[in-house]
């Protein structure tokens, strides 16, 4: 299928000398791709909004662009529990793609911005024997389908998920390759799959890490590859 690009290119390529059109081509490429990737995708939005937000302002979750892709095109998500250590826009996008959300939060202030959309738990953010205990009495006989870490206590909020994740289910972990998620893990028999690339608003790239077992609902690929525009 071709792009308006392509169908707008193709008369210089007909009329033009080829070492014109490939400059022609080169400076289009150079230029619109980054101008289409980060207004296109809400990151310059975003780093003016200094909140996680698409073109539109819709609420994304702060992971990395490729992982975001992905969940995209594993939605909607009718039907299945998300669990989140630490809250925000993640909370949101999870929400209105079907799911139902408990959020583990410390900060009750940056909580409220969720609060009326998800479940929203306050829990010690400052000591982490206390902070565990309190997600216990909490979790305390659920399961879920997805377990977000991106915030509180991230290592030890790891290893705590693992007592909650259903078999079939995926752990996501933010800013993975800090933060002693891979030691904390090591030993637990998972998979998993890094996507590395820029979140919104932010400069730097990172990972945002999936792990599951065998038969994780994310990976059955029994969808059609989605077609990005």
């Amino acid at each position: 299928m071709q792009t308006w690009i392509q169908r707008s290119f193709a008369p210089l390529k007909r009329w033009l000398p080829r070492p014109v059109t490939d400059v022609v081509r080169s400076t289009v490429t150079a230029t619109l791709t980054p101008m289409r990737t980060f207004v296109g995708s809400g990151h310059f939005r975003s780093s003016f909004a200094r909140k996680a937000v698409d073109r539109r302002g819709n609420p994304l979750p702060w992971y990395t662009y490729p992982a975001i892709e992905f969940l995209r095109s594993q939605a909607p998500f009718d039907g299945r529990r998300v669990l989140e250590f630490g809250s925000g826009q993640s909370s949101l996008w999870w929400a209105a793609n079907g799911a139902s959300v408990l959020a583990l939060e410390d900060d009750a202030e940056w909580g409220g911005s969720v609060r009326g959309s998800v479940d929203l738990r306050i829990v010690n953010g400052t000591d982490c024997t206390r902070f565990v205990a309190e997600a216990r009495a909490i979790l305390d006989g659920q399961a879920f389908d997805v377990i977000v870490v991106d915030g509180l206590f991230r290592s030890a909020a790891a290893r705590l998920a693992l007592d909650y994740l259903k078999p079939g289910g995926a752990l996501i972990c933010d800013n993975a390759e800090g933060y002693g998620f891979f030691e904390a893990l090591a030993d637990a028999g998972l998979h998993r799959v890094d996507f590395y690339g820029n979140a919104p608003g932010v400069i730097l790239q990172h990972s945002t890490s999936i792990f599951f077992r065998e038969g994780c609902f994310l990976f059955e690929n029994r969808r059609p590859i989605a077609r990005l525009v």
